[in-house]
């Protein structure tokens, strides 16, 4: 899991649009890149909710949004149409992003042990630097978590 401090790795990746992407594209904006288990689940749509309900104020701290998950595009595409999100999601079915940032592990579900993402967040800045990072997760709230400390960053705050 990159440290506060370590530059995000180089990985592609595709877009609940279908775009192919990488990391690299979000140079120059500050990015809440965010992780969560599964499309259309309670926790990951009120996390979603959360954050598209914050979007605006995100765009004008000069912050980008993106969240990531083992779905599919279809599946994604889905989830963002079904619940209105304005911002994209990618598809990690090989894990790599996931993998690049630590956050496959083992979790508890319904009293069993799974292997799964476990639900964390970076804030990185827009020379690619990870400022924040949020792991395990805890969905009320976060959205917001994540948007004070992005404005307290952006004076220059530590």
């Amino acid at each position: 899991m990159p440290d506060i401090g370590d530059r995000i790795p180089e990985i592609a990746f595709i877009l609940s649009t279908g775009a192919n992407a990488r990391l690299s594209d979000y140079a120059g904006k500050w990015l809440a890149l965010y992780f969560y288990p599964k499309d259309n689940t309670p926790g990951c749509t009120t996390e979603g909710i959360d954050f598209n309900a914050l979007l605006p104020k995100f765009k004008r701290a000069g912050a980008v949004v993106l969240g990531v998950s083992r779905d599919s595009v279809k599946s994604h595409q889905n989830f963002c149409a079904k619940h209105g999100f304005e911002f994209d999601l990618a598809s990690d079915p090989d894990e790599a992003l996931c993998n690049a940032f630590g956050v496959i592990g083992e979790k508890n579900m319904y009293g069993k042990k799974v292997r799964g993402i476990i639900r964390s967040t970076f804030l990185v800045d827009p020379e690619g630097i990870v400022r924040d990072r949020w792991s395990p997760v805890k969905v009320a709230g976060h959205a917001q978590a994540v948007l004070d400390a992005l404005a307290r960053l952006r004076k220059g705050k530590p």
